[in-house]
């Protein structure tokens, strides 16, 4: 029997996130874990959750631009701090070396495995969320956590956030091959 929990969001963990977005002019950097995958192909749409207070919101619809920075465990002192501190009361634009693709106001960081520089498509406005919808222009990434041309998640080492435990998290074994290890049962229950 299952015990009922109330209205609680199970979908935890998720990757760990450092958001970056150029407010009054100065790079800002701040930790979200709340990012969805809307959209796979042509365009490349992810979303991020944002509570309204936090100070790069008024920079990612000003310039209509932001990233999606990637850290790897080796980080995870930076991306709580990150979390910890607010633009509004203290200078992050030195934390970490910063870059620019071809949006040029979406700041990126250097040390983060991988990067996505992401253009603003449209903002869902919740009473205290504000839901950026951006789409993915590029993605950067350090050519060691890649297996050829493709992003090998061993090697990124994703910070992966929990609310229930309120901790971090890395990955585990993989348990299984996507789209292969359902064939089975596919094929005995068509018979």
């Amino acid at each position: 029997m299952k015990k009922k929990l109330g209205v609680v969001n199970a979908l935890y963990p998720l990757p760990t996130t450092i958001v970056g977005a150029l407010v009054q002019g100065r790079p800002n950097f701040i930790t979200i874990a709340h990012v969805g995958v809307l959209t796979v192909g042509e365009p490349e749409c992810i979303s991020l959750g944002m509570n309204k207070v936090h100070y790069s919101n008024q920079g990612i619809k000003d310039t209509k631009t932001f990233s999606v920075n990637i850290p790897s465990r080796d980080l995870v002192v930076e991306t709580d701090y990150c979390g910890l501190v607010s633009g509004k009361k203290e200078d992050k634009s030195d934390l970490f070396e910063v870059f620019y693709g071809q949006l040029e106001t979406a700041p990126m960081i250097a040390q983060c495995p991988v990067s996505l520089e992401c253009r603003l498509h449209s903002v869902v406005d919740f009473p205290s969320y504000d839901i950026f919808i951006g789409e993915i222009i590029q993605t950067h990434a350090d050519e060691a956590v890649l297996d050829g041309d493709k992003l090998d998640i061993t090697k990124v080492q994703p910070l992966l956030f929990d609310m229930a435990s309120k901790r971090y998290w890395g990955l585990g074994e993989d348990i299984a091959g996507c789209w292969n290890v359902g064939l089975e049962l596919k094929k005995k229950r068509r018979g």
